[in-house]
């Protein structure tokens, strides 16, 4: 079963790489990667095609997820932020293995912070914790690793552009509608910590509180907002 690592990128030349050597590594090898780049200035598009990448023109991450899914070709559309981490080796035949056993069409997996400090790490363990509880009535996923199978992208038109945060939260939500929704249990997902240290710990848990209070009580949230997808400045921090 062919398996599309949808990434979408801008200025991600250090973290692209880390990323895509892991993928070389991983035991399930039928596999395509299409990186929707938003018009970097530095070597990342270089990078992708030296790993044998497939890239396309992207956007803002909802847009380069739709982008880079209507270039693939897979049954499952696994989307990842270009600083993911997938280890061990057998990460994605784990996770595929685990989604086809249980007959799931659309899934998260938890989230960890690699090399977190204790208040980080005490707040993806809540988060890990909540999205479990939640489970399918309040379907919880998220874009650094979720997966969702192709007839549920296409059934649900994709990312929904016009949400400008939290949009694979709401990608999750209206997929749960569709199909058969879960959290995958085979392996977590680290993260680098560079969004908490650029846009600092107290700002980002109150900006993940609001957004979650946001869309319980009024819905997906729309309009401008506070948005930065280039984190080019701390990009190898860890």
């Amino acid at each position: 079963m062919l398996a599309s690592l949808i990434i979408p990128t801008k200025n991600e030349e250090a973290n692209l790489k880390i990323l895509l050597e892991q993928i070389q590594r991983q035991t399930y090898k039928d596999v395509e990667v299409v990186v929707a780049d938003a018009h970097s200035t530095d070597r990342t598009r270089e990078i992708a095609r030296s790993f044998g990448a497939v890239v396309v023109v992207g956007g803002m991450p909802g847009a380069g997820r739709n982008l880079g899914a209507a270039a693939s070709h897979g049954d499952v559309l696994i989307f990842l932020d270009a600083d993911a981490r997938l280890q061990p080796p057998r990460l994605l035949e784990d996770l595929l293995t685990e989604m086809r056993r249980r007959r799931l069409d659309v899934c998260g997996v938890d989230i960890n912070p690699e090399n977190g400090r204790l208040i980080e790490r005490v707040s993806y363990a809540l988060y890990n914790r909540y999205a479990r509880i939640m489970g399918g009535a309040l379907p919880h996923a998220v874009g650094t690793f979720m997966l969702a199978k192709r007839f549920i992208h296409e059934a649900i038109g994709g990312f929904d552009e016009t949400v400008t945060l939290a949009e694979d939260m709401h990608y999750a939500r209206q997929a749960a509608q569709v199909g058969e929704f879960g959290i995958l249990r085979s392996h977590a997902v680290e993260t680098p910590m560079r969004r908490w240290k650029k846009e600092g710990t107290l700002r980002l848990l109150a900006k993940y509180l609001y957004t979650e209070l946001h869309m319980l009580v009024k819905g997906p949230i729309r309009g401008h907002v506070d948005y930065d997808f280039d984190y080019t400045d701390t990009s190898t921090d860890a």
